[in-house]
């Protein structure tokens, strides 16, 4: 057992829409992400993800509903399902994502943003 200390994981990497394995809870991951820009619109159909902003603003949008802007201590819980657009308001936005393992980061759509091997920061 470890402490995780939140700035220090985020000033490892500078890379965006790669999120990074921060610890493990039973099948669940945290993952830490730095998001700049729009990401693309996709699903995932089993898995629910939890994003929450550390820093920075998250718009999150949705095909079939308005979408959600989120500030930092907020977060988002989207359904397995449903189709979303992540997108970083402003500059960079930080986020912890909860999620179980198996949890592709493009969903149901495979490009070249598509990371199949997570890196750890801690």
């Amino acid at each position: 057992m470890k402490k995780v200390n939140l700035a220090d994981a985020f000033l490892k990497f500078s890379d965006h829409w790669n999120p990074k394995v921060a610890g493990d809870v039973g099948y669940l991951q945290v993952k830490l992400a730095k998001f700049k820009g729009a990401f693309h619109w996709h699903h995932h159909d089993r898995e629910d993800e939890l994003f929450f902003v550390v820093k920075g603003r998250l718009r999150m949008g949705f095909r079939d509903r308005p979408a959600v802007e989120l500030d930092p201590g907020e977060f988002i819980i989207v359904p397995h399902g449903v189709e979303h657009l992540p997108e970083a308001l402003g500059d960079e936005c930080h986020v912890i994502l909860l999620e179980p393992n198996t949890t592709l980061n493009t969903g149901n759509v495979e490009n070249a943003q598509t990371v199949r091997e997570l890196a750890r920061v801690t």
